[in-house]
This record gives structure tokens, C-alpha cells and sequence, in this order.
């Protein structure tokens, strides 16, 4: 199985993503291509340079004036939501690690806003694209979205991002996601994200790093602070980590066929600020290629209690999910002396095995634990919304490797609303939601 392994001690951010995949070995033109594909006003720009005295690839994005955009912007993916908010949103910085945030709170409002997040994914959607690199950059930018419309507390509608800043987040992501596509890479893995230090200057002030949209993208994995006290995690960085579902992880073993090395705009002092790629081979099995489907390793925690009331183990329950549990079920058990038990199995991302199991010791009476980690097979899941005679209904829809649907769930509390507001039976509700998205799919 061919693995990869991104190695962030200086963290991680697009062009640096970029770069590592030329200096692995992926063709720039691919690269090009990409950006070329979706229309943009810019093209990338290749070049080597030195950091602390390692030799690494540079990719900087040049926006049809000759402008580089990293000296244009003050972030490439910049967004503000379309009210009131300023034009300099307060959690998305500089993918070059470099570039100052201060003249960010220049900006007036009168500027115009850009590209909102419907027409960027639209112009991924209708570019010629492979479907594979449209999935990973379509993924990422919802994830950029989502992340800035729960800082601001608004729909994610009305995140807009602006023209300079759109033009490099597009040209970083799309490029990114072509050129792993090319890799071939079955399963993504990444270090421990170095974070840095210090602070950023935003328009509603200045706030610590990890800026509040990178914190929102890395919820869930490994961080640490270390070194420079700059920003070294930019948001495109992140959510292309997310996107790619790479899982956190020490230097994987492999047989190691190829590195490259990424470079940020900014040579540190204490450490070489580039980004390692390392591309190998490792005997595990392939991924689920029938179905496209995606492997992740998952840990498993279970523990057999025989004492505990069912209000102490919902309780229990739902404190494991707030805390990051993917997901916690109980099982009847007829244990020792012809006792009734319960035992109690939960579901989580392996980097957070250990605050799971503290939980479970400090909330239960159980004494001893049995971990595992094992591999979940899992298709690409999606919400769209489809209009019913009651009004409209979320449903979630489970998507092949090659697009198509095989599974359609509406959402129940959507339901259970309709229902209740309507007086119409829930399962009338429940079938015609999705009946409604096989209707409108068939008319697409």
C-alpha cells in the first residue's frame, strides 16, 4: 500500500503543501493544470531556495497583474461574512508564514466582497477537473467555510471570500489536490502540528495563535506550540490536512520511495521552516476500491460494568461524546455469578484513546479497560436539502467512489419538527423527504 506521511514541525500551509509535492517528484505542470482549469486570474510560479541550509521547492501564486499574492493579501483564504462584518476576517492569516497581518485593518467596507463560497465550489464543479481532485478541493473549501461561519456565528451562505485572497486559496487547493491525486497515495498520515506562537493582528483585534478558524479546522488533532513565536498552521493548510483525512500519526513504517521538501516564504532562526513529504510503501492492504471507499484507523474502548444504574451510563454517554467519541453504544452481558452487566464500547479517534479512557475511569466504577484500534471502512457522507409538501428536509446521502448515491437517511430531528408542527405521522414524513431527493435527482 502506498502511504504518505507529511512531517509539520514547521507546520503546514498550502504553498508549502505545493511545494513538497514538486520536490517529490509530482509534475509542476499537473500543478498547473489544475489552476488552469478553473479559470483563474493567476498562475504558480516555481523556484528553489534555502531554509537554515536545507534545499527546498518554492511555489508562490502570481496573479495576472505580476503581483505574487502572498504580497497582495494579507491571507489567502481571507473570508468575512456578508453583513457587518470588515473585510479582514479575524481567522484566516498568511500562507506564507511571512507576511504581516497589519494592513488588514485598513480595509473599508466599500471593498467589494469577492467570491462567495457557492461560486468558488461552482467553478470547481464545472471545471474539467478529475472527480477524485474535485472531491478533495470541493471537501477543503467546505471545511474553510464551515469553520468561519461558526466563528462568526452565521450561515455559512453568507462567508465570502475576497478576490485576491479567493484567487490564491483556489490556485493553493486545487493545485494541492491534483497534485496528490497523481501521487496515488491510498492512506494520508501527518506529525503532530506545530502551531508556533506569539499573536496575529485582525481586524476586530488581536488574537493568540492558533487563530480562531485554524483552531476550529484542527479540532481533534495532536497540536503543540514550539519555537518561533509566528503562525506556522495557516487555515488552508488544515483544512487540505482534513480534506485529505490524513490521520496523526509518528513517522509510519514504510519503505521509504520519495521525499520533497515545501518551503514557507519566512527562513526561521531556530529550525529549517519547510514542510517534509515522505511517500513510501508498507505492506498493509489496499483501500475498499469497489466502493471508494475510505480506511481510517479507529479506536475501540470497551469496559464491562456490572454496578452502574442506566442514568449513570446515559450520563456517562453522553459526557463521552462532548468530550470527541466518535460514537458509544451498550450491550447486555450476563457476567460472573449470574449478574446482569452492560458493557460499554466507545469509538474514537486514536490520538484520543487517552482522554477517553481517564473519563471512563473517573465516571464509572469499572477498573480495567480493553483497547484496540482497528480500521473503518467508510463512504463519503453529504447533506443536501430537498423540498417536501411540509416544507424543506435535510438528508444525509452515503456517495460511491465514483459519485454515485447508495444511501439516502433524512435527518430525524427535521422530521420529528414537520411532524409534530403538521400533525403528519413521522414515517409519512421520514419516506417522503426521501422520496423528494430521488425525485430531484432523477430531474438534475
Amino acid at each position: 500500500m502506498k502511504i504518505a506521511y507529511l512531517d509539520c514541525f514547521s507546520g503546514i500551509s498550502g504553498d508549502m503543501l505545493l511545494a513538497a509535492l514538486v520536490d517529490a517528484g509530482v509534475p509542476f505542470s499537473i500543478l498547473e493544470e489544475a489552476v488552469s482549469a478553473v479559470g483563474l486570474e493567476a498562475h504558480l510560479q516555481l523556484h528553489r531556495v534555502n531554509r537554515s541550509g536545507i534545499d527546498a521547492a518554492k511555489v508562490d501564486v502570481i496573479l495576472s497583474t505580476g503581483e505574487s499574492a502572498e504580497m497582495h493579501a494579507s491571507d489567502h483564504a481571507r473570508a468575512a461574512a456578508d453583513h457587518d462584518h470588515p473585510h479582514a476576517s479575524e481567522n484566516m492569516h498568511s500562507h506564507s508564514h511571512e507576511h504581516s497581518h497589519a494592513h488588514q485593518e485598513s480595509h473599508k467596507h466599500d471593498h467589494p466582497h469577492g467570491r462567495s463560497l457557492s461560486v468558488i465550489q461552482s467553478m470547481i464543479g464545472q471545471s474539467n477537473l478529475l472527480p477524485g481532485v474535485k472531491e478533495v478541493a470541493l471537501e477543503a473549501f467546505r471545511l474553510l467555510g464551515e469553520a468561519e461561519a461558526k466563528i462568526h456565528n452565521v450561515p455559512v451562505e453568507k462567508i465570502h471570500f475576497h478576490e485576491v485572497g479567493a484567487v490564491d486559496a483556489i490556485a493553493d487547493i486545487v493545485a494541492a489536490a491534483a497534485g496528490c491525486a497523481w501521487l496515488g497515495v491510498n492512506r494520508w498520515f501527518c506529525s503532530p502540528l506545530n502551531v508556533g506562537g506569539g499573536h496575529v493582528h485582525c481586524a476586530h483585534g488581536i488574537f493568540p495563535v492558533p487563530a480562531p478558524a485554524t483552531l476550529e479546522l484542527l479540532r481533534d488533532m495532536p497540536v503543540y506550540s514550539d519555537g518561533p513565536q509566528k503562525e506556522l498552521v495557516t487555515p488552508t493548510g488544515a483544512a487540505l490536512l482534513r480534506a485529505l483525512q490524513a490521520s496523526s500519526s509518528n513517522f509510519p513504517t514504510m519503505q521509504v520511495r520519495m521525499t520533497g521538501y515545501g518551503a514557507g516564504s519566512r527562513d526561521l532562526e531556530v529550525r529549517p521552516n519547510v514542510l517534509r513529504l515522505v511517500i513510501g510503501e508498507t505492506s498493509g492492504r489496499q483501500q475498499s476500491s469497489e466502493l471508494g471507499a475510505s480506511i481510517a484507523r479507529v479506536g475501540v474502548i470497551e469496559a464491562a460494568i456490572d454496578d452502574a444504574t442506566p442514568e449513570v451510563l446515559s450520563f456517562v454517554a453522553e459526557r463521552l461524546l462532548a468530550t470527541g467519541a466518535i460514537d458509544v453504544y451498550r450491550t447486555s452481558l450476563q457476567m460472573k455469578k449470574g449478574r446482569s452487566g452492560t458493557q460499554l464500547t466507545v469509538l474514537c479517534a486514536p490520538e484520543m484513546s487517552g482522554a477517553i479512557q481517564e473519563l471512563l475511569f473517573e465516571e464509572t466504577t469499572t477498573i480495567g479497560l480493553r483497547y484496540r484500534e482497528e480500521e473503518k471502512i467508510s463512504l463519503r457522507r453529504e447533506f443536501v436539502t430537498v423540498e417536501t409538501q411540509w416544507g424543506e428536509i435535510r438528508v444525509k446521502i452515503a456517495i460511491r467512489g465514483d459519485g454515485s448515491v447508495i444511501n439516502v437517511a433524512p435527518e430525524f430531528e427535521d422530521c420529528r419538527q414537520i411532524a409534530e408542527g403538521r400533525g403528519v405521522p413521522l414515517k409519512q414524513v421520514m419516506q417522503g423527504a426521501v422520496a423528494a431527493y430521488w425525485f430531484k435527482d432523477s430531474c438534475a
